[in-house]
């Protein structure tokens, strides 16, 4: 999950306690040039012919809605000598650079969403006559924009599950418009298909997993583009990550064990314990979205009154939204059978392990071997299988159906 790019993803808990990582872009605004208002309105070199130099600045002057992304100063038929930009008001100065040619400038960094800034530019002709241009404009404000929180972020290696998903912060009813601004390939040449979960939500995979080593881009181009009514995006850039090896753990809750496949060898089975008879663990294809050394797992976060509150559980990996972590258990042999045996937990996959996540056990072990993206899949559970948006788990909704029911 990374703001303004995205913020990283939501944390809860079930058995206690994604991502990615969205930026701000926007679009409008006009025009604003200017000839012949050179110093004493007379040309250069004591010339009293006018310079050709035309600046143009993207935002017009008194516009609103302006790009917090394209927002700059060109020049035709000269060079810009001195551009000065300010956030009105306050006088605070936007840095920015002059291309080499000298034919246009642009701001350092993303402008601010809602906010009213100055720009006064001076250009030269070839034969030295200046002219200049000011604007004075407002950036489109948070109420008329929205931005999405995406992960994976820039940059990263993650493992063969791991989805691109995008949440948005204001509802999306042209889902169309939207969607087909935002487009995913990889290095495998695996077709990559959007998927709207609600009008808050999307997610891009392909139809099996990812290809280790393969690279994925993703490319947004949302600014300017209508989300809804009186809304538009902000966003503008190209995000690229990395698939690692392939990992795929599998929890079979008959033979409380767990299978790790790396790669297409089997790594290590280590025992677990599974869900309880009454706290059953969901089956199903689980991604990894979060990894925690230590964390608090608080059973009132997810409506379980008070049965337990554990400040520090070792070695936890989040599986689902609702609360599924497959995590360290160094309380388990109070009174319970060995690990592998029988299944106590409540809902969450449960490894061997010691208070303060030392030590060599299954647990740290499995923790150190998993990175974000790696699958987990539980079988032979009598719970139902996971929903398909309950985390990063659109794995499990059929092909067909996450192919028909795309905007795209």
């Amino acid at each position: 999950m990374t703001t303004p790019d995205i913020a990283p993803r939501r944390a809860l808990g079930a058995c206690a306690a994604l991502l990615v990582g969205a930026l701000t872009l926007t679009a409008c605004g006009g025009s604003a040039n200017a000839k012949n208002d050179d110093e004493n309105g007379k040309g250069g070199k004591g010339s009293s012919q006018t310079s050709a130099a035309d600046i143009v600045i993207s935002a017009k002057d008194g516009s609103t809605g302006a790009s917090i992304n394209t927002t700059g100063v060109k020049v035709g038929d000269g060079r810009l000598t001195e551009v000065k930009m300010t956030v009105a008001g306050t006088g605070q100065a936007v840095p920015g650079d002059i291309s080499a040619n000298g034919r246009s400038w642009k701001p350092k960094e993303q402008l601010e969403r809602g906010t009213k800034y100055e720009i006064s530019a001076t250009a030269k002709d070839a034969d030295g006559r200046a002219t200049a241009a000011r604007s004075t404009f407002t950036t489109v404000s948070k109420a008329n924009s929205f931005i999405g929180s995406y992960t994976p972020d820039n940059g990263t290696t993650v493992g063969v599950g791991m989805p691109v998903s995008f949440t948005f912060d204001k509802a999306i009813s042209d889902k169309r418009a939207v969607q087909s601004h935002i487009t995913v390939t990889s290095s495998s040449g695996q077709e990559v298909v959007g998927h709207w979960f609600g009008a808050q939500r999307l997610d891009f995979r392909p139809q099996e997993y990812w290809k280790a080593g393969s690279k994925v881009t993703m490319k947004i181009d949302l600014d300017g583009v209508k989300g809804a009514n009186g809304i538009q995006g902000v966003q503008k850039k190209t995000v690229t990550f990395t698939i690692g090896r392939s990992q795929v753990s599998t929890v079979d809750v008959n033979t409380q064990t767990m299978t790790v496949v790396r790669d297409g060898k089997t790594l290590r089975t280590v025992p677990i314990s599974a869900g309880s008879p009454e706290f059953t663990t969901y089956n199903g294809q689980m991604v990894i979205s979060e990894k925690y050394q230590q964390i608090r797992m608080d059973s009132r976060t997810v409506d379980l009154a008070n049965a337990y509150d554990i400040p520090d559980v070792p070695h936890a990996m989040r599986l689902t939204t609702s609360g599924t972590f497959i995590h360290g258990n160094y309380w388990y042999n109070q009174g319970n059978p060995p690990f592998g045996r029988q299944g106590t937990s409540h809902g969450c996959v449960g490894l061997q392990d010691v208070r303060g996540a030392q030590g060599d056990t299954p647990a740290k072990w499995f923790y150190d071997s998993s990175m974000i993206g790696d699958v987990v899949i539980v079988k032979n559970s009598p719970d139902k299988s996971v929903a398909p948006d309950n985390g990063l788990n659109g794995w499990n909704l059929p092909w067909s159906q996450w192919v028909a029911t795309s905007a795209g």
